[in-house]
């Protein structure tokens, strides 16, 4: 019984030993943002006033951790969640546990990084530096621009920001340069409406040096289906490719900004339901603003932006202003004020919100807090 026990308590100062090591080696970080805003919005003529979640940075909380290999050698992941404050609700889609990011790899600071999972897409490590409001997939005036959901455009595919099923390899910096390149898999999913998208290939690359960045990027999206309520079949998603330029230049406290994307889809199979209804228009987005660090708490956004459907008198110009102002390390009270005019049978509006009538106005005036933790 005595050896039983001394041959337990060294196994026991063994295994503590070990473990002691390896959480050495590793870190897990506990993360996230909540966020929440009020919003006045006249849509169309018909205002309303509502409590939403995510206005200035999207509301979220994530694991992330890195073990080290050896050699400069390290093993990362990342899973990120995405929520709705207001109500406690899954953001975007409420099957999916991390939304956001969900991935895992390796990396070395010669090599680079590989990692496979649901990512951030090339596309959008290109334009987001180029976006005053950061690409927030609630008040971005570029964010409503690249999901607007109108008739002409519902079989040209998007480009979502994030890739399902995917494999993405990031090269270390090389004096400014840097490369991204993402493989994904074929992916469903049930919300916001249920859709199959094909394989997808993106690549870009990006320069940040001397006040300046740069950032090209190309993706092809292979041929998918979508379900739309009030269509009689499936839609087809055609295959579309995507082009992307995006240019910000600092001078002093002045942070200017400008993007543009181009989406070009094939031509719909001959008598599906998506070339009967002319559903597969290019279109391109351009958008011109710049981020003013008035001091060392306040921050200045604007932007303006334009839509257009290429061949249709389809367009949507706005305009947005916004304000941030941080009280802590932590914390900041910030203020949106967008409007957005459509021609023609362009619906374009904020994500979230449904516009009905063609030729119609959209007018955002927004205040709201986010608290990182």
């Amino acid at each position: 019984m005595r050896l039983k026990l001394i041959s337990q308590g060294v196994m026991g100062a063994t295994f503590a030993m070990a473990a002691s090591a390896v959480c050495a080696q590793t870190s897990v970080t506990l993360y996230g943002v909540a966020d929440t805003f009020f919003q006045y919005l006249n849509n169309g003529g018909a205002a309303s006033v509502s409590q939403r979640s995510g206005g200035s940075t999207g509301s979220m909380f994530g694991l992330k951790g890195s073990e080290d290999l050896g050699n400069g050698y390290k093993a990362n992941f990342v899973l990120e969640n995405g929520y709705n404050i207001n109500n406690g609700a899954g953001f975007a889609d409420t099957t999916a546990l991390f939304y956001r990011q969900a991935w895992v790899g390796v990396a070395h600071g010669d090599y680079g990084a590989l990692t496979f999972g649901r990512q951030y897409q090339p596309s959008f490590r290109a334009v987001y530096p180029t976006d005053p409001f950061r690409a927030n997939e609630v008040l971005s005036p570029l964010s409503a621009a690249v999901l607007a959901t109108d008739r002409n455009t519902l079989s040209a595919q998007y480009a979502a920001g994030r890739t399902s099923n995917s494999i993405l390899y990031v090269s270390p910096k090389m004096a400014g340069f840097q490369l991204n390149a993402m493989y994904g898999f074929a992916a469903t999913v049930t919300q916001p409406v249920p859709a199959t998208t094909g394989n997808i290939l993106d690549i870009s690359a990006t320069y940040t040096g001397y006040g300046l960045f740069v950032g090209l990027a190309y993706m092809n999206e292979h041929s998918g289906t979508e379900t739309v309520p009030g269509l009689p079949s499936a839609l087809t998603l055609v295959g579309t490719q995507h082009y992307t330029a995006a240019l910000a230049y600092r001078i002093g406290i002045v942070n200017l900004q400008a993007n543009y994307s181009y989406a070009s889809p094939k031509t719909p199979p001959a008598h599906s339901l998506a070339a009967a209804l002319g559903t597969a228009h290019a279109y391109n987005v351009t958008e011109v603003g710049a981020t003013i660090q008035a001091t060392s708490f306040d921050a200045i956004q604007i932007a303006g932006i334009q839509r257009n459907i290429h061949g249709l008198d389809d367009e949507t110009l706005g305009v947005e202003l916004g304000y941030d102002h941080q009280i802590s390390k932590r914390t900041s009270f910030y203020a949106r004020a967008g409007y957005l005019k459509n021609h023609g049978q362009a619906k374009m509006s904020w994500p979230g919100i449904s516009v009905t009538a063609s030729n119609s106005s959209q007018t955002l005036a927004v205040l709201g807090i986010s608290h990182l933790f």
